[in-house]
């Protein structure tokens, strides 16, 4: 047994095989085509964006989003209206400047997926970077941009988002995960007067288009499965281990095995290996969101949008379970606290609880 199967066994989580959660770097042409856009939209950090911020979230607003729970959580902020009852974008994945350690500022990132209702087209992903500070917060739109400058959107679920160092890793559920470098926010208004059509996105007579959105940012790298069948529904980090290691695992609403599985990260912030570190059994159904720190195991349970969630905990013995909102996703630890997301409409919020 290795020292990371020993571990996880100490803590209850069933070590399993991981060879079919192999990684392939597929880089591919993505540098030279968010170079290109680069080139002719300027760049602008995630201070700037939070300074800009065109929404205020509301604290502790949406208390629908809390059902049941008691206590309630330390801290949570609410959605604008307009991001609370919109029926086109569901938040997943939620990650925050400790994670990145080179932020600069406090901030937390939410990705959201388009679930269009025809006739609607697909507008694939966003992220939301919130300040925590003022609740200002600015949507930008990810993108895949080609060697040629033209670029469109990214239709897939975005279960998952973590951040390390400057890169994104946005789960991508069947094929394994995106990657977007903060470095690379572009701002539309720097190449043009205005923010084009907001019905379109890429060229189009001349001119840049984003749906409305002022900020882009191109994909720049990408890391594929290796094996067919294997699914990364959300993803984390965590900054315990040695070295930083980057999670993700497969959401299922049946009772057969589901895996949760880390891969250790390089000072770049790119993975170390394609070869995960160690994978585990979670023992758990519809597990939204999956992190370790500090030895312990911390799960996201759904449920329905009427129903509470769970927060299941997972340390030395027993697991134990705790209150948690309805509809929570993805998990990150921020100031002392964990935090997660939540989907339905009418019911998000980022929120805090303790570790």
């Amino acid at each position: 047994m290795t020292d990371s199967e020993g571990e996880m066994a100490a803590t209850g989580m069933v070590p399993a095989d991981k060879a079919g959660y192999v990684l392939q770097r597929a880089t591919g042409t993505l540098p030279e085509g968010a170079a290109k856009l680069a080139s002719e939209i300027g760049a602008v950090g995630v201070a700037t964006v939070l300074a800009r911020g065109n929404r205020t979230a509301v604290r502790r607003g949406a208390t629908a989003a809390l059902g049941t729970m008691r206590p309630r959580p330390a801290e949570w902020y609410a959605f604008d209206p307009k991001d609370q009852d919109t029926p086109d974008w569901y938040p997943q994945g939620l990650t925050g400047d400790e994670d990145s350690g080179s932020a600069g500022v406090p901030v937390f990132v939410v990705s959201w997926y388009f679930k269009p209702e025809p006739p609607a087209a697909e507008r694939g992903v966003r992220v939301t970077f919130l300040s925590p500070r003022t609740l200002k917060y600015q949507h930008a739109l990810l993108v895949e941009a080609r060697p040629d400058g033209s670029y469109g959107p990214i239709d897939i679920h975005a279960g998952g988002v973590a951040w390390y160092g400057d890169l994104l890793y946005v789960a991508d559920t069947f094929r394994g995960l995106r990657v977007f470098d903060t470095r690379n926010i572009l701002d539309l208004r720097t190449a043009q007067q205005d923010l084009g059509d907001p019905a379109r996105v890429g060229r189009h007579g001349g001119r840049l288009h984003a749906f409305g959105y002022r900020y882009v940012i191109p994909q720049t790298d990408a890391w594929r499965l290796a094996q067919r069948g294997p699914r990364l529904s959300f993803a984390a980090i965590d900054r315990t281990t040695t070295p930083h290691t980057l999670i993700s695992g497969e959401y299922a609403d049946t009772s057969r095995d589901r895996l949760v599985v880390r891969w250790d990260l390089a000072e770049d912030g790119t993975l170390a290996d394609g070869t995960p570190r160690d994978a585990h059994v979670l023992g758990h159904a519809k597990i939204q969101g999956a992190l370790s720190s500090g030895g312990t195991w911390y799960l996201s349970q759904a449920a329905d949008a009427r129903t509470n969630g769970k927060l299941i905990v997972q340390g030395d013995g027993d697991a134990t379970t705790r209150p948690f909102p309805i509809g929570p996703e993805d998990l990150t630890v921020r100031d002392g606290r964990l935090w997660s997301v939540t989907e339905f409409r009418d019911k998000r919020v980022v929120f805090g609880v303790a570790l």
